[in-house]
């Protein structure tokens, strides 16, 4: 067996980790201690629970509140921090403690989870992409904790769903307790706005909340920390959707659902939704409530997702950003595509390509089987897809109502959303494969 993982390359061995780490969620989910005294579920809906939590989805077949006690809230929680920061940053934590060497292979394998493009510093990441996102948790653990005290009976109950808040949104896993997710407190606009700063935190990629961690404690250094090309195209790209899904749902919107809302209303319920399409998945709105352009839109931001080597998944901002700025060069009948004073790699540009195909297949395929397979509007299911495979968590009410094989499908887009395209996509390939041959080459019409 040890044999067999070794000839395994990194992508193949993260997913296989990830694949255990869903099994165990599964064992621990199922026991007994975890569930309100009377609950039976099927394997069908633990699987889903576990691959929704692992993947920091949010999507569920059950109600989370009716469902678990508090040792499996507590438990569940675990799960979500293990799947939102990787598997690699919490195991580079055990290696520590163990006083295990970080080698060359673990490397690999931590530079595969967190997308990283270089095998220097890679300890040194994950060490503060732990400390920063229990930072963040702790912190958003307390202002809504305390805040919740004038919301719920005992301190023990408030501090409780705080803290349940604070992980929850951080790792962008869409999941709630109070059983209706955000929807009672959408008048309350301290609640909103802490839970889109943890969302934004979570979602915008460690290595820029580590980057402005540096420039900060530059400040009064002569060394000055510089921002990278890829915090600044991400940032903006982030922000950019942030602001554009804001709008959209703004305008499309005016004469419907936010007809006799004040503008204050609208624009909270514009910008909070906005925000959680970047994976975070709660919602301050039963969403079902929107018009078709409106969803089309939301589905279209799930679809993308959050930044690479964050909690969030989808095809990921970067791949959104090179591609716009490529077809932008392209039309421009430019070689090279610029942004920033730099110039992007060609493979860049390619895997970009490769990413942005393959999931819009992906997505594609889903939604014609489950069109088969399920009772419910092509609208619907596009919807539930995007989601799914963004790992947003955001749904139109019919998840508990998806059959087997539906669940079985989305499952599938959950994992894949969670360990990233490009893993996905070199699970086949092998090191060195490189072409033995070439053949003469000929154009082709295209267009």
């Amino acid at each position: 067996m040890r044999m067999r993982f070794e000839k395994l390359s990194p992508s193949q061995l993260i997913v296989s980790f990830y694949f255990f780490a869903v099994l165990i969620s599964v064992a621990l989910l199922s026991l007994p201690i975890a569930l309100k005294p009377g609950v039976e579920w099927s394997f069908i809906d633990v699987l889903f629970t576990a691959v929704s939590a692992i993947s920091v989805t949010g999507l569920a077949v059950v109600s989370t509140p009716d469902t678990f006690s508090t040792t499996g809230i507590f438990i569940l929680m675990f799960i979500l921090q293990f799947g939102g920061i990787g598997i690699m940053t919490l195991g580079t934590f055990f290696w520590l403690i163990l006083g295990r060497k970080i080698g060359l292979k673990e490397r690999q394998l931590i530079k595969t989870d967190q997308n990283q493009s270089s095998l220097s510093g890679l300890v040194i990441l994950m060490k503060n992409i732990l400390i920063i996102i229990v930072v963040i948790e702790l912190v958003g653990g307390l202002l809504l904790g305390t805040y919740f005290l004038g919301y719920f009976p005992t301190w023990q109950e408030a501090f409780l769903q705080g803290m349940f808040a604070s992980v929850s949104a951080t790792t962008n896993a869409g999941f709630d307790i109070t059983g209706q997710s955000l929807i009672p407190f959408a008048h309350d606009y301290y609640v909103q706005t802490v839970n889109i700063v943890l969302l934004t935190l979570g979602a915008i990629g460690f290595p820029v909340l580590i980057e402005l961690k540096d420039y900060f404690a530059s400040r009064n250094t002569r060394k000055r920390a510089h921002f990278s090309l890829y915090t600044k195209l991400t940032t903006t790209t982030f922000f950019g959707l942030m602001l554009f899904g804001t709008l959209a749902i703004l305008l499309l919107e005016f004469n419907h659902f936010f007809a006799d809302k004040t503008w204050h209303e609208s624009f909270f319920y514009a910008f909070f939704q906005s925000s959680t399409t970047r994976n975070g998945g709660l919602a301050t709105v039963d969403v079902s409530l929107f018009t078709n352009p409106t969803l089309l839109v939301i589905s279209g931001l799930m679809f993308i997702g959050a930044s690479p080597s964050s909690v969030g998944g989808g095809v990921r901002t970067t791949t959104v950003a090179i591609i716009l700025l490529f077809l932008y060069s392209f039309a421009r009948g430019r070689k090279s595509v610029k942004v920033f004073n730099r110039e992007f790699e060609p493979e860049d540009i390619l895997k970009s390509m490769a990413v942005m195909s393959t999931a819009l297949l992906l997505c594609f395929i889903a939604v014609i089987v489950l069109s088969i397979t399920e009772p419910f509007s092509t609208m619907q299911l596009i919807f539930e897809v995007a989601s799914a495979f963004g790992t947003t968590g955001l749904s139109m009410g019919i998840t508990p109502e998806l059959s087997p094989t539906g669940k079985m499908i989305i499952i599938l887009l959950m994992f894949i959303g969670r360990i990233g395209i490009l893993s996905f996509i070199t699970i086949i390939s092998r090191p060195g494969a490189d072409d033995l041959y070439h053949f003469p080459r000929e154009k082709v019409i295209i267009g």
